[in-house]
């Protein structure tokens, strides 16, 4: 008798990308918002993130798995949550408009 299994890739294999980032190591508040962030404060805290993400070897990855999830918060592949929302809503019409 055989299983019916999903053919799922393991789950190291999944998220192995994140060991590369350039990120590794560093305090996540860099990337990610304390509660009531706004104006400067918010602006040079992602400025700071970006620029670190701007030379990362798995950027990319990391800005697919951000946009696929969706995730809402924080920097992610160099790119911030007012500008992945914008770009999760240009997903959302070219699917809606190819179905």
């Amino acid at each position: 008798m055989t299983a019916n299994r999903p053919n799922l890739a393991p789950l190291a294999d999944t998220w192995e990308w994140q060991q590369h980032g350039r990120c590794q190591g560093m305090n996540e508040a860099v990337f990610f918002p304390p509660t009531g962030e706004r104006g400067n404060a918010r602006m040079m805290r992602e400025r700071r993130a970006k620029a670190i993400c701007a030379s990362c070897p798995v950027k990319d990855m990391c800005l697919e798995h951000s946009l696929s999830v969706p995730e809402p918060f924080g920097v992610w592949g160099g790119v911030g949550e007012s500008e992945r929302a914008i770009m999760l809503r240009g997903r959302r019409v070219r699917k809606s408009r190819a179905a």
